[in-house]
């Protein structure tokens, strides 16, 4: 990496933090920004609005980690390697830019408790009419600025740079994010968690890119137990789905609390702090029928959609892919209804009867429907992070298979720590954790070339459908399923779960005995390979994968 000269970082840094009195800076209020936002927006069926943005998914690929002069990234590709190349000059013309650029200054607040609620100053392009919804959105995302505890945090957003030079600047240490040459809104909102989550491990916590609720389950003795639930999920794969569900818990006494739909910061006794108001869903595929509670909030007024295909006569078809597979919608957590939480936080363990802690990936071999993990076994679930790549973060690979630690593509310093805490916590708590593994793809994919060896054959999906996937989490919550030995990876699997057809998932209904053991064998050394990169990582949780 090139060195910096010393001073661009400093000065940039020391400018973006007057930037409030600046000249050039207006302070919206919400009721200005929604104004002049719908002039600009589509108007839907449902009366909400519509909005188009230029770049339609994060730029992971063209993001760059520095701390002081150095990249924290483990490896880069070929363009990150630019963006460091050119560090020092990219920031000289952000700070003579912005001395110049017509800016919003909006002054926010992540979370409602006494302890981490990060202050998130957004500083706005002006130089489009287009931008003020990014201003919006943020606003409907986040709260107003409170005076609890910090960290202070700023993120500008620069979209007119020039996109051949589109970059996404990270300074941990400075918590500061620039983000030159996007107008997608999952950038600011990403940016703002990145660093929230950082501040979240440097005060013991840590953040997780999960989902929590909070539900009242009649147990098979008839008592009604209280239930903790996070939720873990990479873009596309369930994981917002499956938090803004009820599972069919409705029973006398029995309810479903949505707390957090995309990141929380876990204490060691258990307790969960949330961020949001605003959840920033995909809409691909929304349907009534079978995400009722996803559905009613991403069609009512408040909602603001971006990226989704509307019609001439203001028609939304969330099952079209045209335009992008990354169509979103920011919905309010008032519009859950009855299923909202009062609360922004979960209860800490000694309030709970349990807490279960679900990691949602998305295979289509061998991998079990759903399986009862060791805290080991969550622990190395945690570090694998498997599933697959969704147009929200690289629509090049979308649907290939990937691993994410956490699934949490936005962790900031050693990943292995993240993992030992997690085990830590999981060993400590383990009389009332406990820990799930939950496929939301399916069974009998079948990869291998054709006789003329010139192409890859495919064979069809059992997928597991959403109501069948919400039957297995209500028997987790109710104690309803017997677990049985899995031959294959050591786990417990289902026997019978009400609700679902476990049998139609066998895998002698798709693969012989050697196609099983061989697709086994792959697996098991890809994730022996992939976990030998963790150098710091207890050895009990590589153990695990064996």
């Amino acid at each position: 990496m090139s060195q910096l000269d010393g001073g661009e970082l400093p000065n940039l840094l020391n400018i973006v933090k007057k930037l409030s009195t600046s000249d050039n800076v207006v302070h919206p209020t919400i009721k200005q920004l929604r104004e002049e936002s719908e002039r600009i927006a589509t108007l839907t069926e449902f009366g909400n609005y519509h909005f188009s943005s230029t770049v339609r998914n994060r730029s992971a690929g063209l993001t760059v980690y520095v701390s002081g002069d150095r990249v924290l990234q483990s490896s880069l590709n070929k363009q990150q390697t630019e963006i460091v190349k050119n560090l020092s000059k990219t920031l000289k013309l952000v700070e003579a830019y912005l001395h110049r650029a017509p800016l919003f200054y909006i002054p926010l607040t992540m979370g409602k408790n006494n302890t981490l609620t990060p202050h998130c100053d957004f500083i706005l392009s002006r130089y489009k009419s287009e931008y003020v919804r990014l201003a919006y959105m943020v606003y409907q995302t986040l709260f107003p600025r409170s005076d609890t505890p910090g960290p202070q945090l700023y993120l500008v957003d620069l979209p007119e740079w020039q996109e051949q030079d589109r970059q996404i600047l990270v300074f941990p240490d400075q918590d500061l994010t620039l983000v030159l040459g996007s107008d997608y809104y999952g950038e600011v909102k990403k940016g703002f968690l990145r660093m929230a989550m950082y501040s979240a491990k440097k005060k013991g916590m840590l953040g997780l890119h999960a989902g929590a609720k909070f539900m009242k389950a009649r147990d098979k003795s008839n008592r009604i137990g209280k239930i903790g639930m996070i939720i873990f999920g990479l873009t596309a794969t369930g994981k917002t789905t499956h938090t803004c569900h009820n599972h069919g818990l409705t029973e006398k006494g029995e309810e479903v609390k949505i707390i957090q739909d995309d990141v929380v910061m876990l204490s060691m006794d258990g307790s969960a702090l949330g961020t949001e108001r605003g959840f920033y869903i995909k809409t691909e595929g929304l349907r009534p029928d079978t995400q009722p509670l996803l559905y009613k909030a991403a069609t009512s007024r408040d909602a603001i959609l971006e990226n989704v295909l509307v019609d001439y006569r203001g028609k939304l078809d969330f099952e079209d892919e045209t335009l992008t597979g990354n169509g979103r919608g920011i919905i309010q957590r008032t519009d859950l209804g009855e299923f909202m939480s009062e609360s922004l936080n979960l209860l800490s363990l000694s309030q709970l009867d349990k807490l279960v802690l679900v990691f949602i990936t998305r295979r289509n071999t061998v991998l079990p429907i759903a399986a009862k993990l060791t805290p080991e076994q969550a622990a190395a679930n945690f570090m694998l992070g498997e599933s697959i790549e969704s147009t929200g973060g690289d629509p090049k690979r979308a649907g290939e298979s990937v691993r994410v630690v956490g699934t949490n593509p936005f962790i900031v310093g050693d990943e292995a720590e993240e993992g030992n805490w997690i085990y830590e916590f999981l060993k400590r708590n383990r009389e009332k954790v406990e820990c799930y593994v939950l496929n939301t793809g399916g069974v009998g994919e079948i990869l291998e070339k054709a006789t003329d060896g010139t192409k890859i054959v495919k064979r069809k999906v059992l997928r597991v459908q959403i109501p069948e996937m919400a039957a297995i989490i209500r028997g987790i919550c109710k104690g309803t399923i017997e677990w049985i030995d899995e031959p294959h990876f050591s786990t417990k699997v289902p026997k019978k779960v009400d609700g679902v057809d476990m049998s139609k998932f066998n895998l002698t209904n798709f693969y012989t005995r050697e196609q099983i053991e061989g697709y086994v064998k792959t697996l098991k050394v890809e994730r022996q390979q992939y976990m030998k990169q963790f150098k710091a990582l207890n050895p009990v949780i590589l153990k695990a994968i064996e």
